[in-house]
């Protein structure tokens, strides 16, 4: 078989791929396998194109006792790192000089992000129910043994027992609205809701809130309706976490900006979209976290945050709901000069 052949045969594999000699040379290699490995492989003894210990044996093993090889490959494109299910199987192509082994690269590495992402989400969840745990079992010890006779004492372990537990019962239901919103998230709303309403109703049912923390909330809505297609309940959620939000990290005697708007034509959205902007004016946020904000427990101030009742959950779970309508979310913010929360809405129906 030509090196001719062998070339066009490489390159109508999927996958990046190289054929190994009997020899320990390359005698061919695709596309995807140039750019993995590099352009000038071909010709060259494979040891100085793969490398990796694991791959190399494998190689060596299948020329040897022609037997079918998997193995893994790790590298990096330059902004992430990458892995490789590799599978190395002999193949014979017309005379036995052309024999030798089949080397194809898998990229597995959305596979292997998704399962970091779950045992990161598993050890973050860990981690904030045992500390309140913690606290718990420790000051119900304390009431059974020194502190049962205390009544001062056993008032106070009470009151701090029950902000752990609701602490916990807030963390137990923000997961489960999440894992709701991620199994809704492909199925689109289609009943229309008044935005200028919900928004009406959100700012009624936060303004005791808002009073508290002595805030002012300025709430600007269009004249007449601002119909778009939703799930009410859900960007009820998502507008109540947004304020409320801005209520608490906004600041005292500062006053927290709602406008909802109509645009004839969103570009991000290619069509007529409503525009929902939340603005405080507090602290703002530094650019590098802003990025990272709507991660799962991530949070700017950890300490502050949980003092605070929140359980870095939320902006997750806005960030799937506006997914699940199709929308785009947008967060600007510097330091000093406050922070705004975009919500960006299609009103008319989009594949």
């Amino acid at each position: 078989m030509t090196d001719e052949t062998i070339r066009t045969l490489l390159q109508g594999l999927p996958l990046p791929a190289l054929l190994i000699g009997q020899d320990e040379r390359i005698i061919g290699a695709n596309e995807g396998a140039g750019a993995l490995l590099g352009r000038a492989i071909v010709g060259r003894h494979f040891i100085t194109a793969l490398r990796q210990p694991t791959v190399l044996d494998a190689v060596e093993a299948c020329l040897r006792d022609r037997q079918k090889r998997e193995t893994r490959y790790l590298s990096n494109d330059g902004a992430q790192d990458t892995t490789f299910d590799v599978s190395v199987a002999h193949v014979t192509l017309g005379g036995a000089g052309h024999g030798g082994a089949l080397v194809c690269f898998e990229d597995v590495t959305h596979l292997e992000q998704v399962s970091q992402m779950r045992r990161d989400f598993v050890a973050n969840v860990s981690h904030e129910l045992r500390t309140p745990l913690t606290a718990l079992l420790g000051f119900i010890e304390t009431l059974r043994g020194p502190a049962r006779e205390d009544a001062a004492a056993r008032d106070r372990f009470l009151a701090t027992m029950m902000v752990e537990a609701t602490r916990m019962e807030r963390l137990v239901r923000d997961l489960l609205s999440l894992s709701r919103v991620e199994s809704q998230e492909r199925v689109r709303p289609t009943e229309r809701v008044d935005l200028n309403d919900l928004l009406g109703s959100v700012r009624d049912a936060l303004a005791p809130v808002a009073r508290d923390a002595d805030v002012t909330l300025v709430l600007e809505l269009p004249d007449g309706i601002l119909p778009v297609p939703a799930d009410a309940d859900q960007l009820r959620q998502v507008f109540t976490n947004l304020i409320e939000n801005a209520i608490k990290y906004g600041g005292s005697g500062k006053s927290v900006h709602v406008r909802a708007r109509s645009s004839g034509h969103e570009p991000g959205l290619r069509g007529p979209a409503a525009i929902v902007t939340v603005r405080d004016e507090g602290p703002g946020i530094e650019e590098v976290h802003i990025p990272r904000l709507t991660e799962r427990f991530y949070r700017v101030d950890p300490h502050r945050s949980r003092e605070m009742g929140g359980t870095g959950l939320g902006l997750a779970i806005v960030k799937h709901i506006i997914n699940r309508h199709r929308g785009r979310f947008r967060i600007a913010s510097s330091v000093g000069k406050g922070s705004e929360f975009k919500v960006i809405l299609p009103m008319g129906s989009q594949s």
